[in-house]
């Protein structure tokens, strides 16, 4: 299994890594600020580089502020993020078109990686489900004597087969997909913890 080591814990440089009440804070100036000056906006190719086929996404692909999230699908933070702050983000900047959010894989040790191989294995239209399946039973099957053994059970809740978790356990591009992601985090914004969002590119 590929090791992975948890980053230093460094002051961010152009990152926010925040509680729920400053993201709340921080979105709600930036949607102000583009609803003032809607030239603010990102610039199609800009924004087309921010949201990957393979990344999974809530929210309008013109939105005019798109948020990274680099998250740890074993990270009781990301966890707490997923459940209790989000749902009431998505109500009030996602579903009214503001805001997209791109999910973007951090794992932060062997585990999560293998969590975030089988979450792409449905593809990409059933990603977003099984990350936020796989962050609401994160107590359970984080802790388990066998943690792969109950993610490969959710799986199978999600009508994925123990052939088809072998398979992507298996596939050395998508783990190599999964790890650069992570690098990607860490050398083009230095992330160095999760979660970490990252608005419009900045």
């Amino acid at each position: 299994m590929t090791r992975l080591t948890r980053p230093p814990h460094k002051a961010p440089i152009v990152l926010l890594t925040l509680g729920a009440l400053a993201v709340l804070a921080t979105i709600l100036a930036l949607s102000l600020a583009n609803r003032a000056t809607p030239k603010a906006a990102l610039p199609t190719d800009a924004r087309e580089r921010l949201i990957r086929a393979d990344s999974p996404a809530l929210g309008p692909a013109d939105a005019k502020v798109t948020i990274i999230e680099y998250a740890s699908l074993t990270c009781p933070h990301c966890a707490t993020f997923q459940t209790g702050t989000l749902p009431e983000f998505k109500k009030e900047y996602i579903e009214t078109g503001k805001v997209k959010i791109v999910y973007r894989d951090f794992p932060l040790d062997g585990i999560a990686l293998r969590a975030s191989q089988i979450a792409r294995c449905g593809g990409p239209d059933r990603a977003a489900g099984f990350v936020d399946v796989f962050f609401r039973q994160q107590a359970q099957w984080a802790a388990a004597k066998d943690p792969l053994a109950a993610l490969k059970q959710i799986g199978k809740f999600g009508g994925l087969s123990d052939a088809q978790m072998d398979a992507c356990l298996a596939d050395k591009a998508l783990e190599e997909a999964v790890l650069n992601s992570r690098m990607e985090g860490q050398t083009k914004y230095k992330v160095n913890s999760t979660p970490t969002l990252i608005i419009n590119d900045k």
